[in-house]
């Protein structure tokens, strides 16, 4: 199937140039938007393969698409503003760390879109309840605020949110549409 792809794509490719003939009998050239050769074959690569499993690396602030132990797709994230060590409790703005489930996509979220990580987990609810804390929630792989997209080449390059991962919104799109729910997140330092 993929072989199959692949000689589609290089015959598009190879054939972007189309002779039309004008009202005079002229010939002229239409160019079609084609993406480059570059993205085209990553978009190949990537939708032919299932992943199963988005690692998180926070010390390099990085997100890494798994299919079969192999990397498929690489993204620079945000995290939260003090990113360092597990999430403990609702308001401390860390992300949590660990290994937990995309288990809903969430479409009318504040940020563009976004994708749940099932944290808190019965160890993060049972620590928090020793410690007579909230263990806090509501934790999103997610896009950018909505109507502020246009800021994402300069508000990544810094940890702004709450505990949540963040992507920019074409990112989000390619996210959505790579990683199915039910997918494991793994979260580490």
């Amino acid at each position: 199937m993929r072989q199959i792809i692949l000689r589609a794509y290089s015959a598009i490719k190879f054939s972007r140039r189309f002779l039309f003939k004008s009202a005079s009998g002229g010939l002229f050239c239409c160019l079609l938007a084609m993406p480059s050769v570059d993205a085209g074959a990553d978009l190949l690569t990537t939708g032919l393969q299932t992943v199963d499993l988005v690692k998180v690396d926070k010390s390099e602030r990085k997100m890494y698409l798994l299919s079969g132990g192999k990397i498929v797709k690489e993204y620079r994230v945000a995290l939260g503003e003090n990113p360092q060590g597990h999430k403990q409790q609702e308001g401390d703005e860390r992300t949590p760390e660990g290994d937990y489930t995309l288990d809903y996509k969430k479409e009318d979220s504040a940020y563009y879109r976004a994708m749940h990580i099932s944290y808190p987990n019965a160890v993060d609810v049972a620590e928090a309840e020793k410690k007579g804390i909230a263990p806090g929630g509501f934790i999103m792989v997610h896009g950018q605020r909505n109507g502020l997209g246009w800021l994402a080449p300069l508000v990544q390059y810094f940890n702004w949110t709450n505990g949540c991962i963040a992507l920019t919104d074409a990112e989000m799109d390619e996210f959505m549409n790579l990683v199915s729910i039910g997918t494991t997140i793994r979260i580490e330092w």
